[in-house]
């Protein structure tokens, strides 16, 4: 694990730790990335209750109620349903703030409109709505989604702050 994402779990641990929250993280793009970094810090079983891996548009539907709908009208890589992500996440679980992540990490797989790169966001605490972001990163495969790691825990923390 590198420096980086290592200083970023444990910041993140002490702050849900300190707020007495639990997380949930449902994944796409990063394919599980996010939970092995928040569990490879010591402790995480605290404040981490589960990751949701949903590659697929299927996944995201049976493990986190994402309508298909949602991903018909806007994509699985859009704001619409990283938020339906974040909310499932909640709902299937025992977490009370959760975080998701869908993009479209390359190399192939863009389209004019959502290129290589495209990564879209979502936080969400319990009884709050999701708040959502996208970005645009550069570089190849491992870059963006490592980049989509970071993103999508330093988002977090930021709203902890």
């Amino acid at each position: 694990m590198d420096a980086q994402l290592n200083q970023i779990s444990h910041q993140l641990g002490l702050a849900l730790t300190r707020l007495d929250l639990t997380l949930a993280a449902a994944e796409s793009c990063t394919g599980g990335w996010v939970a092995q970094v928040v569990t490879h810090t010591a402790g995480s079983s605290a404040w981490f209750d589960r990751g949701f891996i949903t590659y697929s548009n299927d996944a995201k539907v049976e493990m986190l109620g994402v309508d298909p709908e949602t991903i018909a009208r806007y994509g699985a890589v859009s704001q619409e349903t990283a938020a339906e992500m974040a909310a499932g996440a909640l709902v299937n679980s025992n977490a009370m703030i959760s975080l998701a992540v869908s993009g479209v990490a390359g190399p192939a797989g863009g389209s004019p409109d959502k290129p290589v790169g495209t990564v879209c966001f979502a936080w969400c605490k319990l009884g709050d709505e999701p708040q959502t972001e996208r970005h645009h990163f550069d570089g190849d495969r491992e870059s963006v989604r490592h980049q989509a790691v970071v993103c999508a825990l330093t988002g977090l923390l930021a709203r902890l702050k």
